[in-house]
């Protein structure tokens, strides 16, 4: 093994150390492994003592195995030691190279930069050539260059008198020259072409303003229009070397067509005054269709067919409208009928047959993919302006007819009569019909709207009937206190029954198909209050002629004759007389409230103690009495036409019943009966009847009253109407209490 080799293969020794140390800690790691692998060979094949007779046999094994390992280590480190040297070999040889190739190269930099200094010498030449061809050049081109500014002025001229195409052939040999000239003379710029720009712009700007007029020369001069669509179809696209930069004159010309397009119908001078909207839009309705029809005959054949002539017309007269009606929102707020042309127009018209949607115009005019006309930001803005202002227009047209009801109420005439001979007014069907109209109208609109004007409608409609109650209010209590001379004043009230009752049949007009019922429930319950005061008024009126009567019952002549009730029936029948004049269910509504009014006043007259019948006698011309009066009062409203089956006048027979009694043992089961019959009687309301018989002790008194807690519950099926409940009772004394709870 050479001296290489040996360096190799020889182990590094650490500092102050004689024991080698491993060049690379992998084979440090390999020989743990492998010393462990063999004692684990060992301790398995020498495990029994009878092994170890083999023992030489493994060790000669062994290292034989070893000798021939070694031997193929040391052929394999020969064979890369070879392969070394043979690289170092290589090495040096291009070393060698290398330097020579940086010998040549420098005498090469050598012999150019004798070159170059020689061509530095020759630049003053080469400029006097540079001269020589410019000049030789000019000397060439002078005879057209001479030319160039009378070209150039005959060219405006040309462009003034609208030739468009001549001016153009001699702008495009002017470019030419020009071009020509700065590539001969290498960049070099001339004075006489600076004017070619201007006069450029010039010509494009005659094309645009032909293109603007677009609409004007399709009739008059389409030739015109087509040579000026021609030149901007040549320029599109061209771009020059001149440093301008490309002439889209394509773009330009399509944007003076929208320009011409909009100006001619959206221009400031074009929108609507104040007021006069609808007009605008009408005349729309006819100028746009006709734009359209007139695009694709006359202006579409003089342009090519990718300008798409007739959509770009469709496209910009939307866009222009929808700018117009951007700036109307704009501005000042819009009145309630310039609002609702406006959204019929634009919702329903404008895409409509008879405008933009018409079939006649042809699929390019499709419209269906633009943006909508009105965002919805408009829409709702529109709508909102519509149902306000026509809120406040709907509130004082129904406050006039409120006014105008009112104002017949001190006549002294009874009021108007129907053919059928019930009272009438027209107030209810103009209220409903300023109501269903505007409900009707928005219909043609949106159900956005319609909604809205809907809602709108209920609301004013509750309102009215509140106001219309609160004036009746006003106009009964002017009446009450003599403010005011009213000589027909329940009739007036009579027929205030009758509009509520116009109102009622007729307020299911306002219900829209699709919305839920429950929207009338606010109107429902107005008119149900507006009912009752209406009725509560009447009744106040009748308690304010029958009470000076009843202010005498019951007393001693009241139990020796009849005429304390039949005067009570005398008024009331007169005071019923115009009842008639009231439609059906009212009239049986109003009558059943004033049997109930005359039996109540009745009963609270028995329960104020003013009578205390002195023996048998007295109590018997009693029980006769109420059966007396309850047949006359039963008579008097039946031919009034109040059924029998409603009546309150049975509640007298009752009470007869118990002052008609003679076995007082048998008083707690009347009484028990009377609870069963009428379940809201009280321990007042019977002690007060006991005191009228006046013979009732006390111990009787308290058995008759336990009999209301003991006796068998009210069905609840008992129809009978409330009217105990409504009878104050007077304070009762310590003599009617039930010993086993407090006064009441």
């Amino acid at each position: 093994m050479d001296a290489a080799a040996k360096d190799i293969t020889q182990p590094i020794l650490s500092p102050g150390s004689s024991c080698p140390v491993p060049e690379w800690p992998e084979q440090e790691r390999a020989e743990q492994l492998a010393r462990g692998a063999a004692l684990k060979w060992a301790s398995g094949i020498f495990y029994r003592p009878e092994q170890l007779a083999r023992l030489g046999q493994y060790r000669s094994r062994e290292m034989q195995r070893t000798c021939s390992l070694q031997a193929r280590i040391k052929s394999v480190v020969q064979s890369y030691l070879e392969g070394v040297k043979t690289g170092l070999w290589q090495l040096d040889k291009a070393l060698e190279t290398v330097q020579g190739a940086r010998e040549a190269l420098g005498q090469a930099h050598e012999l150019l930069q004798g070159t170059v200094d020689a061509a530095q010498s020759l630049e003053p030449l080469r400029e006097r050539v540079t001269q020589h061809k410019q000049l030789q050049t000019l000397c060439q081109l002078l005879p057209r260059l001479r030319t160039v500014p009378a070209t150039v002025a005959h060219t405006q001229t040309l462009i003034d008198a609208q030739r468009l195409l001549e001016a153009y052939v001699n702008l495009r040999e002017l470019e030419q020259l020009q071009e020509e000239t700065w590539t001969l003379l290498e960049g070099l710029e001339l004075p006489m072409f600076k004017g070619l720009g201007p006069l450029a712009e010039a010509l494009s700007q005659a094309v645009e303003a032909v293109a603007r007029a677009a609409g004007q020369l399709a009739r008059k001069d389409p030739a015109l229009l087509v040579a000026a669509v021609r030149i901007a179809e040549i320029e599109a696209g061209r771009s020059t070397s001149l440093g301008q930069g490309p002439r889209n004159w394509r773009l330009r010309c399509l944007r003076a067509l929208q320009e011409g397009l909009e100006l001619a119908h959206f221009g400031p001078s074009m929108l609507p005054e104040p007021g006069a909207l609808a007009g605008w839009l009408e005349r729309l309705q006819v100028a746009l269709p006709a734009e359209l029809a007139t695009a694709e005959a006359l202006i579409a054949p003089c342009c090519p067919p990718h300008y798409k002539v007739v959509q770009l017309w469709a496209r910009t007269l939307h866009g222009g409208l929808r700018r117009s009606l951007q700036k109307l929102l704009e501005g000042p707020e819009l009145g309630a009928p310039d609002a609702f042309a406006l959204l019929h127009w634009a919702l329903r018209i404008y895409l409509g047959p008879e405008m933009m949607g018409s079939l006649e115009l042809g699929p390019e005019a499709d419209m269906s993919q633009l943006e909508p006309l009105l965002s919805l930001e408009n829409i709702e803005q529109l709508e909102m302006t519509f149902v306000t202002k026509v809120q406040a227009s709907v509130s004082q047209w129904l406050q006039k007819a409120l006014d105008g009801e009112v104002a017949e109420w001190g006549r002294e005439q009874v009021p108007d009569t129907d053919p059928s001979g019930f009272y009438h007014s027209p107030m209810p069907a103009i209220v409903l019909q300023i109501l269903e109209e505007n409900i009707r109208v928005t219909s043609l609109v949106s159900d956005s709207l319609q909604r809205r004007v809907h809602a709108m409608a209920l609301s004013e409609l509750a309102t009215f009937l509140r106001s219309f109650s609160d004036a009746l209010i006003r106009y009964s209590r002017d009446h009450l206190r003599g403010d005011t001379v009213a000589p027909h004043y329940v009739a007036y009230l009579l027929a205030a029954l009758n509009h509520h009752s116009a109102l009622s049949s007729s307020v299911s007009v306002l219900q829209l198909d699709g919305l839920a019922s429950g929207v009338l429930i606010p109107a429902e319950a107005a008119l149900d209050e507006l009912h009752r005061r209406i009725c509560r008024l009447v009744l106040e009126a009748l308690l304010a002629e029958l009470k000076p009567l009843f202010a005498a019952l019951p007393s001693r002549r009241w139990l020796s004759s009849s005429e304390l009730l039949e005067e009570v029936c005398e008024r009331t029948k007169r005071f019923c007389r115009d009842f008639w004049r009231v439609r059906n269910p009212a009239v049986q509504l109003l009558l059943a409230e004033v049997e109930r009014t005359v039996v109540l006043q009745y009963l609270r007259s028995l329960m104020q103690g003013r009578l205390v019948c002195k023996g048998a006698e007295e109590r018997t011309q009693a029980a006769e009495r109420l059966q007396h009066d309850a047949a006359q009062l039963r008579d008097l409203f039946q031919g009034l036409g109040l059924e029998g089956s409603v009546q309150c006048v049975p509640v007298l027979l009752a009470l007869r019943e118990l002052l008609n009694l003679r076995d007082l043992t048998l008083l707690g089961l009347e009484v028990a009966g009377l609870r069963q019959q009428f379940p809201d009687v009280s321990e007042d309301h019977v002690s007060a009847l006991l005191d009228l018989r006046g013979d009732v002790s006390r111990d009787q008194r308290l058995a008759a009253l336990s009999s209301l807690q003991a006796g068998p519950q009210p069905s609840p099926r008992a129809s009978r109407r409330v009217l105990f409940s409504l009878v104050p009772a007077p304070t009762p004394g310590m003599s009617s209490c039930l010993a086993a709870g407090p006064c009441t």
